[in-house]
C-alpha cells in the first residue's frame, strides 16, 4: 500500500486556477521535493495533503484512508501528518520546555533523544521570545514530531535562514529521516537545498505537473528550459553546432556538459570568454559562439587568468 495517493486533484478559485489535474503517489520512507516558480501552486498542494484546504476536485489518500479536508470536518487531515507552514507562532513569553510538554506523550528517555535529534536540547529553559530565528524553527519541528507522525511535511523550511542556521536545519533534517523514519514532503525553490536531499522530485508550473523523477533526472535530463532554470544554470545549444544523434533543433547542456581547453581540437569550436565568475567551489564561464551564449564549468583554468579565446566541445557529442 502506498503512503500518500494524489488522484486527480485540482483546485480553483472563482475564475482562477491553482491546481489542475494532479496526480502523486508516495512510498513510505521517501523523501519527496515539490518545486516551482512562485505561484505555481506548491504550497497549495501541500496544504492540502495536510488537509487545510480543499481540493475542487480529486481525493487524496493516506494509507489507503481519505484525507478530509476543513470544508467536510472540523478536525481536518490525517493525525499521522505532520504540517510546518513557513509561517509559524510559537506561544509566547514560554519556557521551551513549557510549550512541547503540552503535547508531549512521549517517554523521558524518547523525548530526550527528540530533543537531541532536533538540537534544542540546550534551548529547554529559555522563552521562546529569546529564541533566533532558527531556534524557532527547529521548536516548532519538535513540538510536531512528539506526536509521532509517519509524514511530516515542510512548507519553504530554509526561507529566511542564514546558511549556518540552514546547515543546522538541513542536520536535523537528515536525522529526522534517518533516525525516526519519518516520511517527508518538502517544499522549495532552492536546488542547493533539494538536489542532494531528495528521493523524487515533481516540478509544477501554473499549476500543472510538468515533470516527475528523481533528483539525477531532472537535472540531467530537464523536460525544458523552464525545469532546467529551477535546478541550476544551464545553455540552449542549438543542434546544427554541435549536432548530436536523436536530438532536435536544440538541446540543454549543463555547465559541466562541456570539454574546453586553451588550444584546438577536432570538433571543438572557438569561442569568445565574456565573463568568468568564481562560485567557490568551481569557476562558471560565459563564453560566445557565434550568435550563441553558453555557460561551461571552467575550473580547469582556475589557477590562472583564463585566455580570451578557448575552444569547447560538448561532452555527448556524437557527430553524424
Amino acid at each position: 500500500m502506498m503512503l500518500l495517493e494524489v488522484k486527480g486533484v485540482s483546485k480553483k478559485l472563482e475564475d482562477r486556477i491553482i491546481l489542475q489535474s494532479i496526480h502523486l503517489t508516495f512510498e513510505k520512507h521517501r523523501k519527496l521535493v515539490i518545486a516551482g516558480e512562485t505561484g505555481s501552486g506548491k504550497s497549495t498542494l501541500l496544504r492540502m495533503i495536510a488537509g487545510l484546504d480543499q481540493p475542487s476536485e480529486g481525493e487524496i489518500y493516506f494509507r489507503g484512508e481519505r484525507i478530509r479536508g476543513a470544508e467536510e470536518t472540523l478536525v481536518p487531515g490525517h493525525p499521522q501528518i505532520a504540517y510546518l507552514p513557513q509561517h509559524f507562532e510559537l506561544q509566547k513569553f514560554l519556557r521551551v520546555e513549557q510549550v512541547l510538554a503540552y503535547a508531549n506523550q512521549l517517554s523521558a528517555k524518547q523525548a530526550k533523544e527528540l530533543f537531541t535529534i532536533c538540537q534544542i536540547d540546550h534551548l529547554l529553559q529559555r522563552k521562546t521570545n529569546e529564541l533566533s530565528g532558527g531556534e524557532k524553527q527547529r521548536i516548532a519541528l519538535c513540538r510536531l514530531l512528539i506526536g509521532k507522525p509517519q509524514l511530516l511535511l515542510l512548507d519553504e523550511p530554509f526561507s529566511n535562514l542564514d546558511q549556518i542556521l540552514k546547515n543546522t536545519l538541513k542536520q536535523v533534517i537528515e536525522q529526522i529521516t534517518q533516525r525516526l523514519k519519518i516520511s517527508m514532503v518538502l517544499v522549495s525553490h532552492d536546488p542547493d537545498d533539494t538536489l542532494p536531499w531528495a528521493d523524487a522530485i515533481i516540478v509544477l508550473r501554473h499549476g500543472k505537473m510538468v515533470q516527475e523523477g528523481t533528483a539525477q533526472e531532472i537535472y540531467s535530463k530537464p523536460a525544458d528550459e523552464y525545469v532546467a532554470g529551477l535546478f541550476g544554470k544551464y545553455s540552449v545549444v542549438p543542434s546544427r553546432m554541435f549536432p548530436a544523434k536523436g536530438k532536435s533543433k536544440s538541446f540543454i547542456a549543463r555547465p559541466e556538459d562541456w570539454k574546453i581547453s586553451e588550444k584546438p581540437w577536432a570538433h571543438a569550436k572557438r569561442a569568445k570568454v565574456i565573463r568568468r565568475e568564481f562560485m567557490g567551489s568551481k569557476y562558471i564561464l560565459t563564453v560566445q559562439v557565434g550568435k550563441s551564449i553558453f555557460q561551461v564549468d571552467g575550473s580547469i583554468n582556475s589557477r590562472k587568468e583564463i585566455a580570451p579565446f578557448i575552444y569547447l566541445q560538448w561532452k555527448g557529442t556524437s557527430y553524424l
